[in-house]
């Protein structure tokens, strides 16, 4: 697809949607933030804030790419595509995102998960660039990863659910129960960021040389253990709201070292990394998603 492409893209999350006009060859023209409430006051304030920006910066948009929160339906053949089919964000089961903006906006929309998006535009302009095999992992509310495997992401027309798979208990946290209202204490249930907080509290407030890092770290780099004895990979990105804390990254980097053993060459500091593209991975993520269908 050409530069010349406009894509209205959108990082939907569960907090606030984060929306972009976005040019073929990654430029951010402009970006704002919906806040998430319900889906037909959010969606309306989307597509309200496209034909502003649209009409500001005197351009036509080609597509809608959105990079969303799940479960949802990204399987294009499915009758259901583009839509959320179970979350706990309250009043959002059902919701159409990607029909209803591609109705508002009369342009086609591509989908996909949050995690898969992410991935897409780190392989394309950010820190996987050159690899065929990596991942994207967000920590934040949830755990949530994307997997690509020879140039292909995986799980198709699904998306893997790895942020419930179990682990190991650290030592010094066996007496807490998990967050996840289903497994408990499974990946998700125990390093989410709303499980950082229901022991530690607001991870801003926590020191460095707390427990609580080396904790986190811990299950963080089982996380990363088990990916890369699974598949091989060649980078694992990790961002997401907890990964504010950039001094996180060295500790994962340690454990997973650790956890290796040196069974096999590849070292942490080789592997993990933070997403070249920060805050604007989920976005950019939705119109790379876009540009791939549309190319």
């Amino acid at each position: 697809m050409k530069s010349e492409a406009i894509i209205a893209a959108i990082d939907a999350g569960g907090t606030s949607f984060k929306c972009a006009l976005v040019r073929g060859d990654g430029e951010l023209v402009s970006t704002w933030r919906i806040p998430t409430t319900t889906p037909q006051e959010t969606l309306e304030a989307c597509a309200a804030g496209f034909r502003r920006e649209c009409h500001t910066n005197n351009l036509e948009l080609t597509a809608l790419g959105i990079a969303s929160f799940g479960p949802v339906d990204i399987d294009p053949a499915s009758p259901t595509y583009g839509t959320i089919t179970g979350t706990a964000k309250p009043g959002w089961h059902g919701a159409q995102i990607g029909p209803t903006l591609a109705e508002a906006l009369q342009i086609p929309f591509y989908l996909d998960t949050d995690v898969n998006a992410a991935l897409a535009a780190e392989l394309r302009w950010g820190a996987a660039q050159g690899f065929s095999n990596a991942a994207y992992m967000t920590v934040g509310t949830g755990i949530g990863v994307g997997l690509c495997l020879n140039d292909a992401l995986i799980g198709r027309p699904t998306h893997p659910e790895f942020g419930h798979i179990r682990i190991a208990r650290h030592d010094e946290d066996r007496a807490f129960q998990g967050t996840c209202a289903l497994h408990g204490d499974c990946l998700e249930g125990l390093a989410s960021a709303r499980a950082f907080e229901a022991r530690w509290g607001n991870p801003t407030r926590v020191p460095r040389d707390h427990a609580a890092w080396n904790i986190e770290a811990f299950y963080l780099a089982q996380a990363c253990t088990n990916l890369y004895l699974m598949t091989r990979l060649d980078r694992i990105v990790i961002g997401g709201g907890l990964l504010q804390a950039d001094h996180l990254y060295a500790k994962i980097v340690d454990q997973f070292d650790h956890l290796m053993g040196e069974y096999l060459p590849m070292n942490g500091a080789g592997l993990v990394t933070a997403p070249e593209l920060g805050e604007h991975a989920g976005v950019l993520g939705g119109a790379v998603t876009a540009l791939k269908a549309l190319s």
